[in-house]
C-alpha cells in the first residue's frame, strides 16, 4: 500500500452553478492520495467577493484549488485576494469574461422562471447545454444533475446567479497568476467554449491546456478517467 506523500497538499474543490460535491464523486479518490480533499460551499452567498472570502475562511493555510465553470470563476476571485494561498490552479470549462448582455439576459429569464415556482424544469432545461450532443439521452447524467439542482435549491441557485451575473472580467489577471495551472475543457463545450479555455492558457504563462474529447461543458461527469488522469499529472509533485 502506497504511503502518504509527507509534503501532502491539501486539495480544494468548487462546483459550479447548481452542483454539488457530486461533481467531483470520481475524482476525489485519486484527489485524496496526494493530501486532504475540501469540497467548498459556495451556496451561502450572493457575490463572489463574499464568496471567496468563505472558501479562505475555511480553507486551509496553503492548497492546490480546482474550479469548474462557476467554479472556476470564485477561483480567479481567490487568486486576486490570495494568490500567495495557491500553491497550484486548475480551470476546468470555464471562462474568463464576464457576461455578455445576451448571456445576462438569458440568466434573468431564468431567475424569473425559477421564482415563479418552475425551479425543478431548470436542470431540464440547461442539460442539452451542459453536455455533449451524444450525452442528450444520458438518463443517469441527467439523474445526476437533477439531483445536484434539488441539493442546491432555488434559495441557493438564485444566490449563485446573482454572484455570477455581478461577477467581474477576469482577464486582466491572468498575467499575473504564477503558479503551476491546469486548464481543461471538453471538446464539445458549448457552455464556455474550447475558445475561452485558449484564451485562459494563453494569458496565464506556462500553463498547460488539456482538451477533454467526447465531453461537454460537465467533463468531471461526463469523461471522469480522462479528467482524473489531468488532475493527479496536475497534482504530482
Amino acid at each position: 500500500m502506497a504511503e502518504p506523500a509527507s509534503d501532502a497538499l491539501p486539495v480544494v474543490l468548487i462546483p459550479g452553478l447548481t452542483c454539488t460535491a457530486r461533481l467531483y464523486t470520481e475524482q476525489i479518490p485519486a484527489l485524496w492520495q496526494f493530501g486532504p480533499v475540501m469540497v467548498a460551499d459556495h451556496r451561502r452567498d450572493d457575490s463572489m467577493a463574499a464568496i471567496a472570502r468563505r472558501i479562505l475562511a475555511a480553507a486551509p493555510s496553503r492548497f492546490a484549488l480546482a474550479g469548474l465553470s462557476m467554479g472556476g470563476y470564485i477561483a480567479f476571485e481567490i487568486m486576486r485576494r490570495a494568490p500567495e494561498r495557491v500553491a497550484k490552479l486548475a480551470l476546468l470549462d470555464t471562462g474568463p469574461r464576464a457576461d455578455t448582455p445576451e448571456q445576462t439576459e438569458r440568466r434573468r429569464v431564468l431567475m424569473a422562471m425559477a421564482k415563479s415556482g418552475r425551479y425543478a424544469e431548470i436542470p431540464e432545461l440547461a442539460f442539452p447545454l451542459y453536455v455533449h450532443h451524444n450525452r442528450h439521452g444520458d438518463e443517469a447524467l441527467k439523474r445526476i444533475v437533477r439531483r445536484m439542482a434539488e441539493d442546491t435549491g432555488l434559495e441557493a441557485y438564485l444566490r449563485q446567479q446573482q454572484a455570477i451575473l455581478s461577477r467581474p472580467d477576469s482577464r486582466p489577471g491572468l498575467a499575473a497568476i504564477a503558479c503551476p495551472t491546469l486548464v481543461l475543457v471538453g471538446e464539445g463545450d458549448e457552455a464556455t467554449p474550447p475558445d475561452l479555455a485558449r484564451e485562459i492558457a494563453a494569458g496565464i504563462a506556462g500553463s498547460r491546456l488539456v482538451m477533454i474529447p467526447d465531453s461537454g461543458h460537465l467533463s468531471t461527469l461526463e469523461q471522469p478517467a480522462a479528467v482524473t488522469k489531468a488532475l493527479v499529472e496536475w497534482l504530482r509533485p
